[in-house]
């Protein structure tokens, strides 16, 4: 299984992901719900959200993100 599922913490902040996981729009640290409100708080999400969906519509579903 993928080791996104199967980790116990997030890779940014160490905390549990027992309430939830997501990946960052900005690279492939998978992240908990706290991280994930700070990231849509980035004055550059806008610019992360609009680089994957255009890398979507190419076909590339392993995108590593605008930092990655």
């Amino acid at each position: 299984m993928d080791r996104f599922f199967t980790q116990k913490f997030c890779d940014r902040c160490g905390g549990s992901l027992e309430q939830g996981r997501i990946m960052s729009m900005f690279n492939t640290d998978c992240i908990c719900l706290a991280c994930k409100e700070k990231e849509m708080a980035r004055s550059d999400y806008a610019k992360a959200v609009k680089a994957e969906r255009e890398e979507l519509k190419k076909g590339n579903y392993n995108y590593k993100g605008i930092k990655g």
